[in-house]
């Protein structure tokens, strides 16, 4: 049986992954829990002996990425699947590296999910065929390196969140955040992509294709 972690802020899509796991025609499935940010996942990870975590990127405080550094300190060998509402030319390849199993975004059909739940808790990775195809391209072609690709993983997070419009205080107020701490990572944001104000980083994340 395996035994699963679904890590979310959002009550009603760990409901809903939840009741779609226990739900699963092959019974594949055992001890289900849940946790809404780092400390409780962190917490539930040390007492328990979980073989897969479903992880969102957005968590108040500490987001997904930053937190699979303390996953691999504290239970090296559990394999991460990453769930966001960001797509994969947003993070997946930036999850992989940093030590993800696989990523999937939310609109993802109910049958891959668990396809992807079974394969990651096997101890393989799971990969769409787009992502792969990212993958392959950033191998061989060795494209040049985006200004983002310069951000840290919460500078992109706020930049995609600026990006779509979001005012800096609805952004600290999402990301458990200061909107002074906002501002901070939005001048930072501009230095880093050369831009000076937030409509530029609005443009320059439609033209990459962040939002």
């Amino acid at each position: 049986m395996i035994n699963i972690l679904i890590t979310d802020d959002h009550p009603i899509l760990r409901k809903g992954l939840r009741q779609l796991l226990e739900d699963d025609k092959h019974k594949r499935f055992g001890f289900i829990d849940e946790a809404v940010n780092g400390s409780e996942l962190i917490e539930k990870l040390i007492s328990f002996d979980f073989n897969i975590v479903l992880l969102d990127i957005s968590l108040p405080g500490r987001n997904g990425l930053e937190l699979l550094s303390d996953i691999r300190k504290i239970k090296p060998d559990i394999p991460v699947l990453m769930l966001s509402t960001y797509s994969e030319d947003q993070y997946a390849i930036r999850a992989l590296k940093l030590g993800a199993s696989g990523y999937l975004t939310k609109a993802t059909a109910a049958e891959e999910l668990i396809a992807a739940v079974v394969k990651v808790a096997g101890g393989s990775r799971y990969i769409t065929a787009s992502l792969a195809e990212k993958i392959t391209y950033n191998f061989f072609d060795e494209p040049a390196k985006p200004l983002h690709g310069e951000l840290s993983v919460r500078e992109l997070e706020v930049t995609i969140h600026l990006a779509s419009g979001k005012t800096m205080s609805n952004i600290a107020k999402e990301l458990s955040l200061s909107p002074n701490t906002i501002s901070k990572y939005r001048e930072r944001i501009l230095a880093k992509l050369k831009l000076k104000t937030t409509s530029d980083i609005i443009r320059y994340a439609i033209n990459e294709g962040l939002v």
